[in-house]
């Protein structure tokens, strides 16, 4: 077994204890990060290994997200069975779409056009009655696997809605670490190392993208219904390119080109924020935790080249007086 299989075993090995010694408060942090950990995995999928940096990620987590509450009833438990497909479904249609049309640009201006089409969805939801504009709207009651399934899976319970979470990020890790060890991934990487070679061997890069971009709004769809489920209610905030900002900032901070690292990033993240927000380590200072944080993240990126993933080969090469400041070509994209 290698190392690094080694600590992603461990690591959910770790979140499936959590809950035995964790408060409250914990294990609704922990969850949290766990959404944004598979919402980081989502983008990681299109920058770390594809190289398309995508800009509207907040938009296929928010149509999740808004898709779980519009889609539920108002009175009575939606089966989960059905209503978390639909809400990927609606995620992946949408990204299919906007695919389809930003695929065709590239570098900045591909940038841009994700980032005008997130900033659509978001005023669809912000400035019409379909989203219950700035005020949101709340989720009645939570989606549930059915009566028969007893109180242990009831998302409405903190412990079965951690369950679940942290099966959901199992299975999309594994999914995606399948999927980069498949053809299709050696594809996308190397349309990451070189388009215009993979064109001229004969591949199509176009539907390998837009296929990428379908599956990653797919998952960020997933973040954005477990989102809901986990709060009860919904906003347009959710939508906002401030999210897709943060959350590129997550898979940076981890290292991109390792899943692992868009789930160190997402969880180093939150908890630099938690940190820099606490009024008993830095007092009235924290309301200006937004200072904190960029500064941390700077210093992350001056001093760890190749994000958190890459701490132990750093300190190895300092040790041994070897170099570690470059890039991570595609080819090495792994879990």
């Amino acid at each position: 077994m290698s190392s690094k299989l080694l600590f992603v075993i461990t690591c959910f090995v770790a979140l499936a204890l959590w809950p035995l010694a964790a408060g409250s408060y914990g294990i609704d942090l922990v969850t949290k990060i766990m959404i944004y950990a598979i919402l980081a995995l989502s983008l990681e999928l299109l920058v770390g290994t594809t190289g398309l940096v995508c800009f509207g990620q907040a938009a296929f987590f928010g149509i999740g997200a808004y898709g779980a509450v519009l889609l539920s009833p108002e009175s009575d438990a939606a089966s989960i069975a059905w209503l978390l497909p639909a809400c990927i479904a609606a995620a992946a249609a949408f990204a299919l779409a906007v695919g389809a049309l930003s695929l065709r640009t590239k570098g900045v201006y591909f940038i841009m056009v994700t980032l005008a089409f997130s900033q659509m969805a978001y005023y669809v939801v912000h400035d019409t009655p379909l989203g219950g504009g700035t005020d949101g709207i709340y989720l009645n009651v939570r989606p549930s696997f059915g009566p028969s399934m007893g109180p242990w899976l009831q998302l409405d319970q903190a412990l079965p809605l951690y369950g679940f979470t942290l099966a959901c990020l199992a299975a999309v890790f594994g999914a995606l670490a399948l999927l980069l060890r498949s053809n299709f991934g050696r594809a996308l990487a190397g349309i990451r190392v070189n388009e215009q070679r993979m064109r001229a061997t004969g591949f199509s890069t176009y539907p390998y993208k837009l296929a990428a971009f379908t599956v990653s709004g797919g998952i960020a769809g997933m973040a954005g219904f477990l989102f809901a489920v986990k709060d009860g209610y919904v906003n347009p905030e959710l939508l906002s390119w401030h999210l897709s900002g943060a959350v590129l900032v997550m898979i940076i901070l981890g290292g991109l080109g390792h899943l692992r690292g868009a789930l160190i990033g997402a969880f180093a993240f939150a908890l630099l924020q938690e940190f820099f927000k606490s009024e008993a380590i830095f007092g009235s200072f924290a309301k200006h935790w937004h200072l904190g944080l960029g500064l941390a993240i700077i210093l992350s990126v001056a001093l760890l080249p190749r994000g958190l993933v890459g701490l132990p080969a750093l300190w190895r090469d300092r040790l041994t007086g070897r170099s570690s400041r470059r890039a991570v070509p595609a080819a090495e994209v792994r879990p």
